[in-house]
């Protein structure tokens, strides 16, 4: 076999002349046939005969002529070689075979592509000599075209599968379409989300001034071919744009762009929704063949697939984008109610609100609060020192209709501006370009703003609005918290101090330490009390207690049993008979007042030559502690409990203190201290402390709170602790 010179695709084949049936047979053979015949005669190739077939595949199916030369007939199968083969086999007597020939049939804008597998075979007369060529052949023009279209197919599906991008996809498809259908150009023109523009697509061989003009084009009647097709949601065929009224507002750039013919077909969903339209444009005016309805067809759905896809992905990512930023919102919020709360001063609070929002939210930040009628900028924050202190230079007026902080201390609400704000500021040296103030509002009433303005490039979107709003009411109700707390603690430590001594008393002959440390946070009021005071015959009254309980009734009960004792010890003989009329008004005060009991040690004290004479009552509480050179011994006195009986049934204890011994008294918060492991600090260690811890009240202090620190270690306490130790100086 040889290839036939410039015929890709046509093979010569020497074969042996066979025994043929007579040329009628032939004819009548091929006279119904989808298989081509045509039979020449002579040097000229005069066609004698032919059947249907073969004139509607040439494309003289309505004026089918026979007796002239073949290349008269079809004369552009000269250029393609076709009449060298005939003459070669005419001379030589050799057969020859094509396969899925190309042939280009017709001119201009009737031409078309076709193939075929034919067959040219001499004819001989009698004599076996050769008078002529009969031509047998098949058109393999649609199976070539489904070969070329299945492969081209698979490969955009490929594509779909494996999400390339959809720009890359069209693109492929159009110029798998171009190279299918040669004179073709394709756009793709993609339908926004409601359906009414299209937008370009792809269109790899139409001039980019043509794309751009009609990127954008609205979906309705009459606009093109495009916008027609996805108007009505049906193909639409113009076969000349130089007269078609939907090409009125588009022809002079349809001319510049040397387009004659526009057939468009609506890309359409799985639910009919617009995804876009399908355009096979032309340069030459011309109709649509089937194939070429086929072709529009099924790379339109295969366009649809694509853009389909495209959006679930696109709709998949923008989910996910969506869900990260309200993560990333949620966790900066939960960051921020964090640092927001993390200090229990106010100023602090909005200074951290300030630290929050830069460079987070904005450039720059500043807070202004209220305090008597007049605006404090209280926290600023910027990327720079000299910048935050230009900023924190700046101080709004509160009655200004020109500030912006002004107008919002004024309405309660937000403003938002894209441009410099009104007013005098620093606002050219910081380059600022917009603003955000919002209010930071405390039970309907604004208490103080919250500031971010934008520098350069950085715009404040509704997104930052939204999050400075809410970071403002986190702010709002973290303040007032701080506030709240700050006011409890002031609170607490004012009632707590008027409910112990401002300063230790000077008492003849005797020298006082003493030691209060409440549990807890400072907001309570602990229970724990001592105090010291002078009577009118020269001695002096001391008492150590503990109030069940915490807080304001815990308060108000000690000032019950102080104030009672502080009254009533100047009228009554002894230490007994006062602690007996401190029972009777805790026995007597109103319910809404408490109704917890109370353990105290109260005792009068006087100098006596070289020491100090003591008389002591004991009522429930722990048991006071003598220390003298021989050790630390506890003093038994016997008492009941305060408040829970009307007559108790009490005793006297007394007691001399030479020169250098002493009497401890504390609370149980001193021997119910606990260590890491949970165990007691106990009498036996309160003992041990106090024996052998010298002659001075505040050695003896110092040694017993040092040993309880010791045992408990660094952790905080479970219960209030307090001292008093009273030592005989001589």
């Amino acid at each position: 076999m040889s290839s036939v010179p410039g015929q890709p695709g046509v093979t010569a084949v020497p074969t042996t002349d066979p025994v043929l049936p007579a040329e009628a047979d032939l004819r009548a053979l091929f006279g119904e046939s989808v298989a081509l015949f045509a039979s020449m005669a002579g040097p000229a190739h005069l066609l004698e005969a032919a059947n249907p077939a073969f004139f509607a595949a040439v494309g003289r199916a309505d004026e089918p002529r026979t007796g002239v030369p073949i290349g008269q007939l079809l004369p552009e199968l000269a250029e393609q070689g076709f009449l060298t083969l005939l003459d070669r086999v005419y001379r030589t007597g050799t057969p020859y075979a094509g396969r899925d020939a190309r042939v280009v049939l017709g001119t201009g804008a009737d031409a078309r592509e076709a193939y075929f597998d034919f067959t040219y075979e001499p004819r001989r007369d009698e004599g076996g000599n050769v008078n002529g060529v009969r031509m047998v052949g098949v058109e393999t023009t649609r199976t070539i075209y489904a070969q070329r279209l299945t492969a081209e197919h698979r490969a955009l599906l490929e594509q779909i599968a494996r999400q390339a991008p959809l720009r890359e996809t069209l693109e492929g498809m159009a110029q798998a379409i171009e190279e299918l259908s040669p004179g073709v150009l394709v756009s793709v023109l993609l339908a926004d989300e409601d359906g009414r523009r299209l937008r370009h697509g792809a269109a790899p061989s139409l001039p980019a001034f043509y794309n751009e003009a009609i990127d954008g084009i609205a979906a309705g009647e009459g606009v093109g071919s495009c916008g027609t097709a996805a108007h009505r949601r049906s193909p639409v065929i113009v076969s000349d744009i130089a007269t078609d009224p939907f090409w009125d507002d588009f022809r002079e750039l349809a001319g510049r762009a040397d387009l004659a013919a526009c057939w468009s077909t609506p890309i359409l969903g799985r639910d009919g929704t617009l995804l876009g339209t399908f355009a096979m444009y032309h340069t030459t005016p011309r109709e649509p063949g089937e194939a070429d309805l086929a072709l529009a067809d099924v790379f339109a759905g295969t366009a649809g697939l694509a853009i389909e896809r495209h959006r679930a992905e696109r709709a998949r990512l923008a989910a996910e984008a969506r869900e990260k930023a309200a993560r990333d919102d949620l966790a900066f919020l939960l960051r921020a109610s964090t640092a927001l709360g993390a200090d229990l001063d106010p100023t602090q609070t909005l200074r951290a609100l300030a630290d929050l929002c830069v460079p987070a939210l904005a450039p720059l930040c500043a807070v202004d609060v209220v305090e008597q009628g007049r605006v404090r900028r209280v926290a600023t924050a910027a990327p720079t020192a000299a910048e935050r202190d230009l900023l924190a230079s700046h101080i709004p007026v509160y009655d200004a209709d020109d500030d912006a902080v002004a107008r919002v201390l004024g309405t309660g609400l937000s403003e938002v501006a894209r441009r410099t704000p009104t007013g005098p500021g620093p606002w050219h040296d910081l380059k600022v370009t917009g603003y955000v103030c919002v209010p930071l509002v405390e039970r309907g009433q604004t208490l103080a703003t919250l500031t971010l303005l934008s520098t350069g490039d950085h715009v404040l979107d509704g997104h930052d609005v939204a999050l400075a709003e809410e970071l403002a009411r986190r702010a709002a109700s973290a303040t007032r918290n701080a506030r709240q707390y700050t006011q409890r603690v002031a609170l607490a430590r004012d009632l707590q101090a008027g409910l112990l001594l401002p300063d230790l008393p000077d008492l003849p002959g005797a020298e006082i330490a003493t030691y209060y440390h409440p549990a807890g946070e400072g907001l309570e009021i602990g229970g724990d009390f001592y105090d010291v005071w002078p009577l009118d015959d020269g001695s002096w009254a001391f008492m150590l207690g503990d109030v069940s309980g915490r807080g304001a009734l815990a308060a108000t009960t000690t000032a019950l049993v102080r104030h009672t004792a502080r009254a009533v010890a100047p009228l009554l003989p002894g230490p007994e008979d006062v602690v007996h009329a401190v029972n009777r008004a805790l026995i007597r005060r109103p319910g809404e007042h408490g109704t917890g009991f109370v353990t105290l040690v109260h005792g009068h004290v006087r100098p006596a030559g070289p020491g100090l004479d003591i008389d002591l009552v004991r009522a429930g509480h722990t048991l006071p502690v003598h220390i003298d050179a021989d050790g630390a011994r506890a003093i038994v006195s016997e008492g009941p409990l305060l408040g829970i009986m009307p007559h108790p049934e009490l005793a006297t204890y007394r007691l001399h203190l030479a020169p250098g011994e002493s009497l401890a008294l504390y609370t149980d918060g001193i021997t119910e201290a606990r260590d890491p492991a949970g165990e007691q600090f106990g009498d036996d260690r309160l003992t041990r402390a106090l024996t052998g811890a010298g002659g001075q009240a505040h050695a003896v202090l110092e040694s017993l709170t040092r040993a309880v620190q010791d045992f408990t270690g660094p952790g905080s306490m479970d219960d209030d602790q307090a001292i008093l130790i009273l030592t005989a100086t001589g």
